[in-house]
């Protein structure tokens, strides 16, 4: 027996749920909640018997698909007032984010949808810039120069940064040697 697959619309995770428990009322990745008109479960081998007899249970809430129209799925989610679920190219983005995620040295969960985020580059900061001198120490720990590196989430498009690894080193040399 083949399980129906489902994407979470928010996160656009794909929510592989316990089978001792079941189906929950929210995604166990970003937590949104899933029912009623803000989810669509989506059969993606298309030969499931049990993804057809589904569909024809209640396709009154459904668009009615245009074959000849490769972009009515797109059109009528621009319709949705804001809904925004998932579409081919969104589909097809999964496999390109992975492996860019697999090249990277960190994959940072995001902190809005818990999805890994993809490395967006380096910035050196150096000027507008104030370091703050705690008394403790009497210096900076994080002087400037200094490289941030700069995340952005391929689901909910937040952005985050994070020292680079070397200023990590240095930060931590700096703290230890007030000891």
């Amino acid at each position: 027996m083949e399980e129906e697959q489902q994407i979470c619309p928010w996160c656009m995770t794909e929510i592989i749920w316990d089978e001792e428990i079941g189906p929950e009322p929210n995604c166990p990745h970003c937590e949104s909640e899933l029912g009623g008109y803000r989810t669509m479960s989506i059969g993606i081998d298309g030969n499931d018997a049990s993804a057809d007899s589904a569909d024809e249970e209640d396709d009154s809430e459904l668009p009615e698909w245009n074959d000849a129209d490769d972009d009515s799925e797109a059109d009528w989610a621009a319709e949705q007032d804001g809904y925004t679920g998932a579409t081919r190219g969104m589909l097809a983005a999964e496999g390109v984010i992975h492996r860019i995620v697999d090249e990277q040295l960190e994959a940072p969960e995001c902190p809005n949808c818990r999805a890994y985020m993809l490395e967006a580059g380096e910035q050196i900061v150096k000027e507008g810039f104030t370091p703050s001198v705690p008394k403790a120490t009497g210096k900076p720990f994080v002087p400037t120069p200094f490289r941030m590196i700069w995340y952005v989430c391929p689901s909910c498009f937040a952005t985050s940064s994070q020292l680079s690894v070397q200023d990590r080193e240095t930060l931590i040399d700096r703290l230890s040697e007030q000891e």
